[in-house]
């Protein structure tokens, strides 16, 4: 657990100094010191850091939790909902035909439409940091986008469940879903109603008290969602969700947030530690095709976010670039992928489909006045100029 730690951190010091994000670097790690590469082992079974790893994937979504916030969605309005749904219907949309494409199955194609269809907000806002674009206007519409998502990926993962479950028949397959969606249901409703009692229940003055509180409620939620066919990661999401409108919220997010860096790193080692090299070469042309798809799909709800807040090229071209990236959300679905037996294929293609497009994304974000010279109006230097000035981060 050491070297993982370690290696995980010298790998992103380096990737650091050429602006690549960690979460690659995380898996490549991974993939250097497994046991399908040559040279030292640091672990031959990635089963043991199971456990570290599904810690780390429920602390992900637990924070997740805590950043969105009930009133976020109300305060976007008609326009954030508009250009998140627009954004969730054409990748989703891509993704979901591009599986079926591909021939691989329907559970695989579902799969994959989650997989095509989510950006990484880890990624997404660590772009928008270090391209010191925060306080730009297009930066707003970006993070509703990613609001939307994730309340799509709270509804996506509950539906998905019971499929990958493997239900013998549609009634079974029925009677899973609805005890998923039930259990999801009593979750929100604790979430949109009994905050003021949770919120009680869980102050504590003592930092110690309020990480073991906290800490302990995300994992036994996220066990008992398992029970109820629920992924173990929404069922920390929605515990996140509670407790981030809390009195307590604001010190759970600033204490929690480096436990979910630490293991959050380890969840991608150990992702890393899972994937053979050497199938990768048989998906090349499957991930090929599918980051040209999710490029051009980009493009397209940029246009189309731009169009609902009227913005110019440039604008156009910082969010198609900005929200390009896949992370953490796709090998989550690969993770479930494979616990469920589907196509082995799948784990190597979104390994190389989110290697290849989060290292892409920080790059085409720095570059994205190149893709602006191509965009409509792109070519008036009066309105680029305009447009520029008007952008400059507060």
């Amino acid at each position: 657990m050491g070297g993982a730690f370690l290696a995980a951190a010298v790998l992103a010091r380096v990737g650091g100094r050429i602006g690549l994000p960690t979460i690659p670097l995380f898996i490549l790690a991974g993939i250097l010191l497994g046991p399908h590469t040559p040279g030292y082992v640091l672990v031959e079974d990635p089963h043991e850091l199971e456990m570290l790893s599904a810690l780390g994937l429920v602390l992900l979504l637990f924070y997740l939790g805590l950043e969105f916030h009930l009133d976020d969605l109300k305060a976007g309005g008609r326009k954030m909902a508009l250009a998140g749904g627009t954004y969730l219907l054409l990748n989703v949309g891509a993704g979901l035909g591009f599986g079926f494409a591909l021939g691989w199955g329907t559970s695989e194609a579902l799969v994959l439409a989650g997989v095509l269809g989510i950006s990484s907000s880890a990624i997404v806002t660590k772009v928008l940091v270090d391209s010191g674009r925060i306080g730009n206007p297009e930066t707003k519409p970006i993070l509703g986008i990613i609001v939307v998502e994730d309340v799509f990926l709270a509804l996506y993962l509950a539906a998905l469940q019971p499929i990958l479950s493997g239900a013998d028949s549609l009634a079974a397959a029925a009677m899973d879903g609805g005890k998923a969606f039930g259990f999801l249901l009593l979750l929100a409703l604790a979430a949109r109603f009994g905050t003021r009692l949770v919120s009680r229940l869980i102050h504590t003055r003592d930092d110690e008290l309020l990480v073991i509180s906290f800490l302990g409620a995300a994992v036994f939620v996220a066990g008992v969602s398992e029970w109820f066919g629920v992924a173990d990661a929404i069922g920390a999401f929605m515990v996140g969700l509670m407790l981030g409108s809390t009195t307590s919220g604001e010190r759970i997010l600033k204490l929690v947030h480096p436990l979910r860096d630490a293991f959050g790193a380890i969840f991608f080692f150990a992702f890393g530690l899972s994937i053979d090299p050497g199938d990768l070469p048989t998906v090349l042309w499957p991930v090929l095709a599918a980051v040209a798809v999710t490029i051009v799909m980009n493009v397209c709800a940029g246009l189309a976010a731009a169009r609902v807040y009227s913005f110019g090229p440039q604008a156009t071209a910082n969010i198609s670039t900005t929200l390009l990236a896949r992370g953490e959300f796709a090998l989550i679905l690969a993770t479930m992928a494979a616990g469920a037996g589907l196509d082995e294929r799948l784990s190597p293609f979104i390994a190389g489909y989110v290697l290849l497009l989060a290292v892409l994304a920080p790059l085409a974000a720095g570059r994205s006045h190149w893709l602006a010279r191509f965009l409509p109006g792109g070519r008036d230097p009066a309105r680029r100029e305009d447009e520029e000035r008007t952008a400059v981060p507060v």
